[in-house]
């Protein structure tokens, strides 16, 4: 299975900015994207247009956006729908990322339609899950972890193609803070992960991908990916550089 280095750029970035980061991200990483490798940027809805140009005809180099709402269209003012996330060229989008369930209030019940409506639509999904440092701290992670699974999964089938569908384990408490999780932290919450996967989807769970988010850098990538259920990385504000974000989807 492919690495996937993926870049979120969250609320950043004017278009300009973004078109520029991007134009510079193609220069550093074309040709030598290794082929077991794919770079997926997700920018801002506003950039989605001028960095898909930028990206489109690049072997590996994808684009998602960074939500969306599980309906076909609508009355949903300041929402979008999957067909106009494909519509720009799309291949992914997020959901449930903690920022969404923590800061907007989003439950578990809602992801997981969110989830099973992308994959209906055509999209590749990566479903974001991860524990407070509260919940960590009451020994609570494999709880937390089993019901967000289960819930944000609760629409998909052993039949799902595990290409699109991706799991991403974010640590809230190592999100933006500088904290890393340690390997041993890593491992067992990946290892739970996987366990989980393979309960719900059978076969299918031990070829979906499981990322790692929080306060990744070029300095710590490689030794997270050389990681047991370690298939790539969700990174935050490493990736805001085009320089800094190359070297981790090169590391």
């Amino acid at each position: 299975m492919k690495k996937l280095m993926a870049a979120n750029w969250k609320m950043f970035k004017t278009h300009e900015e973004g078109v520029a980061t991007a134009h510079e991200l193609v220069q550093l990483v074309s040709g030598r994207l290794p082929d077991d490798r794919e770079m997926l940027v997700i920018p801002p809805f506003t950039l989605l247009h001028g960095v898909g140009q930028v990206l489109a005809g690049h072997k590996g180099m994808l684009l998602g956006g960074e939500n969306f709402y599980p309906a076909d269209q609508g009355a949903f003012t300041g929402e979008i729908c999957p067909d106009q996330l494909l519509d720009l060229g799309c291949t992914f989008a997020l959901a449930g990322h903690s920022e969404r369930r923590h800061i907007l209030g989003e439950t578990d019940d809602f992801v997981g339609r969110k989830v099973a409506f992308g994959l209906e639509k055509g999209l590749a999904v990566i479903l974001c899950i991860g524990e407070t440092i509260e919940e960590r701290r009451q020994g609570r992670v494999e709880e937390v972890l089993f019901r967000q699974l289960d819930k944000g999964l609760s629409g998909v089938t052993r039949a799902v193609d595990p290409d699109r569908m991706v799991v991403a384990y974010e640590p809230v408490w190592a999100i933006g803070t500088g904290e890393v999780a340690g390997p041993e932290e890593i491992i067992q919450a990946h290892g739970v992960v996987r366990s989980r996967l393979v309960n719900l989807l059978g076969e299918t769970g031990n070829n979906i991908r499981i990322l790692y988010g929080g306060s990744v850098k070029p300095d710590n990538c490689a030794s997270i990916l050389a990681l047991d259920n370690v298939d790539g990385v969700l990174v935050g504000g490493a990736s805001l550089k085009a320089e800094s974000f190359s070297r981790i989807v090169l590391a």
